[in-house]
């Protein structure tokens, strides 16, 4: 295992998921007054297919706030809407558009990243589920070559039919798609739990991590969401809850946090929005980061 980060040493590129009511550029401003090293939104509605058009003046606003507030490692989340493993060939190609768009609208914000969940493959089984979500996903590079904004696969707790909460689904997608640098990984840790994955002993975590690498590439994992989970190791229930408060509790953040591999890879909360509740999890996280595992 690579060696920890120093201790009194906290990990610079944490976050939260921030809102955008009353403009993009606000999300960023609250960035700030966080202390925050990262930050990640959505550039429309997540639970919309329409979407306005990004005006000249939203953008300028948030590039401003970026280069003026920041500058901030970013990542936007798609519509929980897409689902690019349907069978269903109308739902299907409404989900590749939309992811498109989504990528398009990232690349005029100057975000590197549009974290998206692989989808559900509706009872079709996970194999043709896996194909199309490949197939999808290298149109979507197709019709967006040139762009700077990379598709970031993010593991799923594993509801229903949803794909990507084992690690061999993320594996056979980079592999569908040679390897295309365009194609990243975000890690959630709630998810992660509630697929199976026990890495809260340093034991669990060291094997874990072996998987991750053999499978994944460690340097592909570019994002995380740092959530609790109000359900239990296996559960496939997806519940965010805060740091210390689920069944992944404090400690295990540790491992990730003070694991070098990952030192600068921006980690974000999407946990309950409940008043003052980023400011506290970001401090329990920050001090968690400097304590060596």
């Amino acid at each position: 295992m690579a060696k920890p980060l120093a201790k009194n040493q906290p990990h610079s590129l944490l976050g939260a998921h921030n809102s955008i009511a009353g403009g993009l550029h606000l999300a960023l401003e609250e960035a700030a007054r966080l202390r925050a090293g990262a930050v990640q939104i959505f550039t429309k509605s997540s639970n919309q297919w329409a979407a306005k058009p990004l005006d000249t003046e939203t953008i300028a606003l948030f590039r401003d706030a970026n280069e003026t507030l920041g500058p901030f490692e970013m990542a936007a989340h798609s519509s929980y809407l897409i689902n690019l493993g349907s069978p269903d060939d109308t739902l299907w190609r409404k989900s590749i558009d939309a992811l498109v768009i989504e990528i398009e609208r990232c690349e005029l914000l100057q975000i590197p990243r549009l974290v998206f969940h692989p989808g559900a493959h509706m009872g079709a089984g996970e194999d043709a589920g896996l194909a199309r979500v490949a197939t999808a996903m290298r149109e979507a590079l197709a019709s967006t070559s040139g762009y700077r904004t990379r598709l970031t696969i993010e593991n799923t707790a594993g509801q229903g039919s949803c794909l990507g909460h084992r690690l061999e689904h993320i594996e056979r997608l980079l592999q569908h798609l040679d390897g295309d640098v365009r194609v990243t990984v975000c890690l959630d840790t709630c998810h992660l739990l509630a697929a199976g994955y026990d890495y809260r002993a340093a034991e669990g975590y060291a094997g874990i991590r072996e998987e991750l690498a053999t499978r994944i590439g460690l340097e592909r994992v570019d994002w995380f969401h740092l959530n609790d989970s109000k359900k239990d190791l296996g559960s496939r229930v997806d519940r965010h809850t805060h740091i210390g408060e689920g069944f992944v509790g404090a400690n295990a953040f540790k491992h990730f946090l003070t694991d070098s591999a990952f030192r600068k890879v921006p980690m974000v909360l999407e946990t309950p929005k409940d008043d003052g509740a980023d400011a506290r999890n970001l401090a329990k996280l920050r001090r968690l980061s400097r304590v060596a595992v």
